[in-house]
């Protein structure tokens, strides 16, 4: 797949609102090592930079596109950027926390990103996440499925399946407690995402769901998108203020070492 942050860093106010949500239960005081895990275009990272005076932070995606721009796009003395998948971090008793929102759901091996989290904390250090867990975004997928087994878009999809790894705290749990981690709260969490009108709903379809979009050539691509759009609608309409609702479920961790 490849990433556009332009746009991403655009139509992604829900991940950075949800990213946020996060931050405000952390507590911070200023001098923490941190590694945000999917750190996409920078945004957050940056946000933390900049609440951490005396820390220090990195940032890492497996995406060189966004670590380009993350790079181009943000100054700071205690910020870095690195390209890493989040399947093979290596490194060793370097932060008080590992932050990940809104990514590991693109991550097909949890339990190597777990133990890899593991290894790379201090002692003490927590382990703070939030993606899409079991029985998210249902209506939008139910949509894909629908469209893709119609004329002309079902021979770009010769098997239609869930490109995404949502998962529940009944699997959750082991993974973690096999990594070595304590776990202090476990949770699927019930989340309404918003997008303001039917465009605002296109943009998010063309810059996050790319195994369905960037399946069609480029030159049909608007086409299709406007179609999930128009189908997803139909069923579910804009509210009386012109927003979509997408009803979402947050796999959300709270760890420590």
């Amino acid at each position: 797949m490849k990433w556009n942050p332009r746009d991403y860093a655009q139509n992604s106010n829900a991940q950075l609102k949800w990213a946020r949500e996060l931050r405000s239960r952390l507590s911070l005081h200023g001098s923490e090592s941190i590694l945000d895990v999917g750190c996409g275009d920078g945004k957050i990272t940056a946000d933390f930079a900049e609440a951490l005076p005396n820390g220090q932070v990195m940032g890492i995606d497996s995406s060189q596109e966004m670590i380009a721009y993350a790079q181009e796009t943000y100054s700071i003395s205690n910020l870095s950027f690195a390209c890493v998948d989040a399947r093979s971090l290596n490194f060793a008793n370097q932060f008080d926390l590992i932050f990940s929102n809104a990514v590991l759901h693109w991550v097909d091996n949890h339990p190597a990103f777990l133990q890899g989290a593991y290894r790379a904390l201090n002692s003490n250090g927590r382990l703070i996440t939030s993606c899409g867990g079991a029985g998210g975004a249902i209506d939008i997928l139910d949509t894909f499925a629908q469209i893709v087994a119609q004329n002309p878009w079902h021979k770009y999809f010769p098997e239609f399946r869930n490109p995404y790894h949502f998962y529940g705290t009944t699997e959750y749990e082991p993974w973690l407690k096999a990594a070595g981690f304590n776990i202090d709260r476990l949770e699927l969490v019930p989340k309404d995402m918003t997008h303001s009108g039917e465009s605002g709903l296109a943009s998010w379809f063309r810059t996050t769901w790319l195994p369905f979009t960037q399946a069609v050539p480029e030159s049909d691509r608007d086409r299709f998108i406007s179609e999930v759009t128009q189908t997803y609608l139909a069923k579910f309409p804009l509210d009386a203020n012109g927003f979509a609702h997408v009803q979402m479920v947050r796999l959300e961790v709270e760890a420590h070492r």
